[in-house]
């Protein structure tokens, strides 16, 4: 898929997951350097958003912003997926005072490259919100054509609050 990156030209591996598919198998780490899969994430809809680099300003942004409405919502999980470490995400969560959020590490790709949200040129996720149900199918998804910009943050809160009932 095409994007842009600081107005540059750059493309995702290949097509991004979409509505009405299921999450492909991944395998990531999570906070205390576990592995988690798509299998971990059934049984409970959440938001899942894809950034490039957690301690970029718009990143740090985004996912605050979203930490910020997570209390809100009971009945849904919210997970941030970024290249980085686990420890730069340990990191960043001490120093921003995120806890409701899970952030969780691609930092072999292996999400990204199943998912098709990696971008080769920048060596990143590109900048995506996805929504899933409780049986892990797509149900929304927002592909932020320029990487270096915020998502639709009330559109894809909508989309929660619908998951939330």
């Amino acid at each position: 898929m095409q994007l842009k990156f600081l107005d540059k030209p750059v493309e995702t591996i290949k097509e991004p997951m979409d509505k009405g598919q299921k999450l492909p198998g991944f395998k990531v780490l999570d906070a205390n350097n576990n592995e988690f899969t798509n299998k971990d994430l059934i049984g409970k809809p959440a938001l899942i958003l894809t950034v490039p680099d957690v301690n970029s300003r718009v990143c740090s942004l985004e996912t605050k912003k979203f930490n910020r409405n997570a209390d809100k919502y009971e009945n849904v999980e919210f997970y941030t997926i970024s290249k980085n470490s686990v420890e730069e995400q340990s990191n960043w969560c001490a120093a921003k005072g995120v806890q409701s959020m899970h952030l969780l590490s691609d930092a072999d790709t292996d999400f990204g490259n199943q998912s098709g949200t990696y971008v080769k040129e920048i060596d990143a996720l590109a900048r995506m919100v996805f929504a899933i149900d409780a049986n892990g199918e797509i149900v929304y998804r927002q592909v932020v054509e320029e990487i270096g910009s915020q998502p639709d943050f009330k559109e894809a809160l909508a989309v929660v609050e619908k998951l939330n009932k």
